[in-house]
């Protein structure tokens, strides 16, 4: 059974969330405020996090700062609706997803298990095939990347955005394609979570010998990532 960790200060809300997750096949311990569940998620006891931004003492956006300090784990976040600000920074800061409140709790549990299968062990074969394109080697199965011979920490997001433009290494890939196939959901109108996640890849990568980020943008049409 998944262990799902609920991080927000509203009580009721949490306890309705709880109860539906649970129908759903989770297990679910929910903590009302930002230390807590900074505690709580570093505790290894949890496969993902739903961390509310807007909480008293410890915000969500310095709670998934600290726990992205020490752990990869998958977080979704729950927004205001409408504030983009808290949406882009908690993907800057690695965040997998997010919610905006108030949320349907059948939308949550579809975000929950689509951030869940892109996280999923793979099965043999997808294990044994790593993909490697120049400097840049990716273990599908295992989430795991390198770069130029050092270890690239990647958000499960960042990672399947940067696997499938990989596969397609030369190749323009559109913004729709990169929804469906890294992020497991359709492309929505205003949804600016593909350059957010692109962006901070871009910063990991660095820039090639010509100057030149590694990732180009297409305008109108997609990204790139480019062979050496």
């Amino acid at each position: 059974m998944t262990r799902v960790l609920l991080v927000d200060d509203d009580i009721e809300l949490s306890a309705m969330l709880a109860e539906y997750l649970e129908q759903e096949g989770f297990a679910v311990r929910a903590v009302h405020d930002g230390e807590a569940g900074v505690d709580e998620a570093l505790s290894g006891r949890y496969e993902i996090v739903v961390l509310d931004v807007m909480m008293p003492r410890l915000n969500g956006v310095e709670a998934l700062r600290r726990i992205r300090a020490h752990s990869r784990m998958p977080v979704l976040m729950l927004t205001a609706r409408g504030d983009d600000i808290d949406r882009i920074l908690g993907l800057e800061l690695g965040a997998d997803d997010y919610v905006p409140k108030p949320c349907s709790p059948r939308e949550l549990v579809a975000r929950l298990r689509a951030i869940l299968r892109r996280g999923a062990p793979a099965d043999a074969l997808a294990e044994a095939g790593s993909i490697r394109l120049g400097q840049l080697l990716l273990w599908p199965g295992r989430l795991q990347a390198e770069w130029q011979g050092q270890p690239l920490p990647l958000t499960g997001s960042e990672f399947r955005l940067l696997e499938v433009l990989a596969r397609q290494a030369g190749q323009v890939v559109g913004k729709p394609t990169l929804s469906e196939r890294a992020l497991g959901r359709p492309l929505a109108r205003f949804d600016r979570s593909i350059d957010v996640h692109i962006s901070s890849i871009r910063q990991k990568l660095g820039v090639n010998a010509d100057g030149r980020a590694w990732i180009q943008s297409v305008r109108g049409q997609g990204y790139m990532l480019i062979r050496e």
